[in-house]
C-alpha cells in the first residue's frame, strides 16, 4: 500500500531530526510545538501544519524544502484507494452520479462536508477534519475550468430530508444546489417507489476512445471498475433512475420546498 502524504512527510522529519541529533522535545521547543505534536507528525497520524513545515526549514537549515514537501504531502492526503478515482475525475468529460443518502462531494457546502466527516471520524481532531474538508473542496476546481465536465446528478429524496449537521446546514446546502447553474439535478422522489439501484455510484465518461468507468464505495473503501459489463449495468441503472426521477424543473421546485421547510 502506498505511503500516505502525512506518513511521507513524517518520515522525512524524523530522518532530519535524527541526523541533527535532536529529540522530539528539542525539535518541538525550537519549532514552538509540543513533543506530542512532533510525535504525531512523525508517526503520520496527522499532516503537519504549514507553520510547522516552515519551522522545520529554519531548524534544519533547509530553506523552502519542508514547505514544498508539505504541499506535496497534502496533495497525497486522499486515502490510497481514492487516489485513482480523483485522477480520473480530473479528466472526465461527463460525470453521472446517483446520490442515495448524502449529496455528492462536488456539490457539498463546507459545513455539510464537515458534519459528514465528524460523524464518520468522531475521534479526529478539528485540524484533521478541516484538512479532509479542504481536500474535498479542492476537487471542485474541475468545475471552474473553461470547459468543465457535464455533471448530471440524481438525488434520492432522502438527501433532502435527512438532516446533516443542523437545519441551518441543510438550508444552506439546499440553497447552494439551487444556485448551481452548471449542474443538471433530478430528484428521485419517494413516490417513485423502489429505485433501480439502492447504493450510490458514479459513472465517469471520457473523450476519444478511453472507456467509461464506474466508481462505488462500501464500508471499507471505494473501487474503480472498468469492466464493460459492470459499466453497462450501471449505465442502465442510471438511465432508469433518471427516467423515474422528477424533471429538472420539478426537482428544483422540490428542493426549494425542502429548503423552506428546513428554514421554517
Amino acid at each position: 500500500m502506498a505511503e500516505s502524504g502525512a506518513a511521507y512527510f513524517g518520515t522525512e522529519v524524523r530522518a532530519w531530526r535524527t541526523e541533527k541529533d535532536m529529540s522530539q522535545r528539542e525539535l518541538g521547543k525550537e519549532a514552538q510545538y509540543g513533543q506530542q505534536y512532533v510525535a504525531k507528525v512523525e508517526a503520520g497520524e496527522r499532516l503537519a501544519s504549514p507553520e510547522f513545515a516552515d519551522a522545520c526549514d529554519v531548524v534544519f537549515g533547509t530553506p523552502g524544502t519542508f514547505a514544498r514537501l508539505r504541499k506535496r504531502a497534502a496533495q497525497r492526503g486522499y486515502p490510497d484507494w481514492f487516489v485513482p478515482y480523483v485522477k480520473l475525475e480530473q479528466r472526465a468529460t461527463t460525470i453521472l452520479d446517483y446520490s442515495s443518502t448524502f449529496i455528492m462531494g462536488l456539490l457539498q457546502t463546507e459545513d455539510y462536508a464537515h458534519a459528514i466527516f465528524r460523524k464518520a471520524h468522531p475521534r479526529d481532531d478539528l485540524d484533521t477534519t478541516a484538512e479532509r474538508v479542504a481536500r474535498r473542496f479542492k476537487r471542485r476546481r474541475i468545475m471552474e475550468v473553461d470547459k468543465p465536465p457535464l455533471l448530471w446528478v440524481v438525488l434520492d429524496e432522502s438527501c433532502l430530508r435527512h438532516m446533516i449537521g443542523s437545519p441551518q446546514v441543510m438550508t444552506e446546502q439546499l440553497l447552494h444546489l439551487l444556485r448551481r447553474q452548471d449542474v443538471t439535478l433530478q430528484v428521485f422522489p419517494y413516490a417513485s417507489g423502489a429505485p433501480a439501484w439502492h447504493v450510490p455510484f458514479t459513472l465517469l465518461q471520457f473523450a476519444a476512445d478511453e472507456p467509461d468507468v464506474l466508481y462505488q464505495e462500501d464500508l471499507v473503501a471505494g473501487q474503480v471498475f472498468d469492466s464493460p459489463a459492470a459499466v453497462a449495468d450501471a449505465k442502465e441503472a442510471f438511465d432508469r433512475l433518471r427516467a423515474d426521477a422528477l424533471s429538472p424543473d420539478a426537482s428544483l421546485t422540490l428542493i426549494r420546498k425542502a429548503m423552506e421547510e428546513w428554514n421554517a
